[in-house]
């Protein structure tokens, strides 16, 4: 077995302080979100997928725009809905009237971090289509195939209370999200916070009037990282060490969970190949050169729940994939 480093580098000394920068811009315009903006951190450095779950008003695309602009990134938004064609993401082929040839018109999927707000209401063949990108970071327009810009980044949202209209999302485009985080509601002490920032907004003048700021119009466009600061820090996640020990633990949590009685489907070793990815960005974010038991059960939840499935018994029984994931944690955890 490999020997654990005794202390990180130079190189992973600057990464550290890359990464408070980029913690400490967006906590000028997002309160209380320090979970969320760590999932995002280890979606980007793992080139990992991320979807988010959560009612409306949470700040999620404030929260991703606002990455994007601290790391000097692309970005793009859609909102999903019923009539959305996969042509509208991805791109096609237009006629030009003064050549007569077909040009190629690049859709949004072409950026560094793509919000897709509301996926679920998506029809599945747009759903589809967002799966080779997602998957194989690629896109196929006509006949032509073309490479998406590194980093390419998928962070969807979804309404986990309404339900009309909208269509579930299949297990095979599920498994492609690295995580899925809940985001809850803001503590007393952050909502007043919220409140008073936004109490302190002005307007904007523009050329016949005015309109009331918001948080998008105080977003500090600065970067404090450059695209070589991200490499960096993907490259640093690489170096954070895993012990034998911690991989033996992963498998056989992955492989409690297709036997467990009350699941009747469980985690595929992409599961175990994530959380071993979200490990690593975790302890380096949090400063350390390895990983310990504390990163794969914080993951584990944003993992693990989204792929794994109770058979009918169990759900006869009130069991709920958070209380049998936390069960089959504690089994290892004793």
């Amino acid at each position: 077995m490999a020997s654990t480093p005794t202390s990180p580098n130079p190189e992973t000394e600057h990464v550290i302080q890359f990464i408070d920068r980029v913690r400490q811009r967006v906590g000028t315009v997002v309160v209380g979100q320090d979970i969320v903006v760590e999932r995002l951190l280890i979606a980007l450095f793992t080139s990992g997928h991320l979807l988010l779950q959560g009612v409306p008003g949470l700040a999620k695309t404030l929260l991703v725009s606002a990455i994007s602009k601290t790391i000097d990134l692309d970005f793009s938004r859609i909102q999903f809905t019923i009539d959305l064609l996969p042509s509208d993401i991805l791109g096609s082929e237009i006629l030009d009237q003064k050549t007569n040839e077909f040009k190629i018109h690049q859709g949004p999927v072409f950026t560094n971090l793509l919000l897709a707000d509301e996926i679920n209401r998506a029809a599945p063949k747009v759903q589809g289509a967002l799966l080779e990108a997602m998957q194989e970071r690629k896109v196929t327009i006509g006949n032509h195939v073309f490479n998406l810009p590194a980093p390419f980044l998928v962070i969807a949202t979804q309404n986990p209370v309404e339900q009309a209209g909208t269509f579930e999302l299949p297990e095979a485009q599920l498994d492609r999200f690295m995580m899925l985080h809940r985001l809850s509601y803001p503590s007393i002490d952050d909502e007043k916070q919220i409140l008073r920032r936004n109490t302190n907004l002005g307007i904007r003048i523009e050329t016949k009037g005015a309109v009331a700021e918001t948080e998008f119009d105080v977003l500090d466009t600065s970067t404090v990282g450059s695209a070589d600061d991200l490499v960096a820090a993907m490259q640093g996640v690489q170096q954070v060490h895993v012990s034998d020990a911690f991989i033996e633990h992963i498998v056989a949590i992955v492989d409690r969970t297709r036997k467990h009685p009350f699941l009747e489907l469980g985690c595929s070793p992409r599961a175990g190949i994530s959380l071993i990815k979200a490990s690593r960005a975790r302890a380096l974010i949090h400063g350390r050169h390895y990983v310990v038991p504390d990163d794969l059960y914080a993951l584990a939840e944003d993992v693990i729940l989204h792929r794994i499935r109770l058979n009918y018994e169990a759900l006869a029984d009130g069991h709920t994939s958070q209380s049998v994931l936390q069960g089959i944690l504690n089994e290892f955890n004793a």
